[in-house]
């Protein structure tokens, strides 16, 4: 199979391009980046107004073993239930492999 590239784009309760915004995304990338398996990590700012989300996450897994592994992870898991379930409005998840 082939590498797994793991998008999620969202917005924030607090809104957007403020100090709180600001703070969690820097501490979603120092969290989340440090995760064993995860590859490639950016955080990305909406620009187009074709889409309702605000911001984008972007990482990447060698399989679904490593994949599976950080979804499971208690630092993914503590992340989920103490900061992305009370701070994120709203989301989307995309899991695709490259098409060949």
């Amino acid at each position: 199979m082939s590498i797994i590239k793991h998008m999620v784009t969202f917005s924030l309760h607090s809104g957007r391009n403020n100090e709180q915004a600001e703070a969690f995304l820097r501490m979603s990338k120092q969290e989340l980046a440090d995760i064993p398996g995860v590859q490639q990590f950016e955080v990305y700012r909406q620009v187009s107004g074709k889409n309702d989300h605000d911001y984008m996450f972007s990482m990447a897994f060698a399989d679904q073993a490593a994949y599976k592994a950080y979804n499971q992870h208690p630092v993914h898991v503590n992340y989920v239930k103490e900061r992305w379930d009370k701070e994120v409005q709203s989301f989307q998840e995309t899991d695709v492999v490259l098409y060949e």
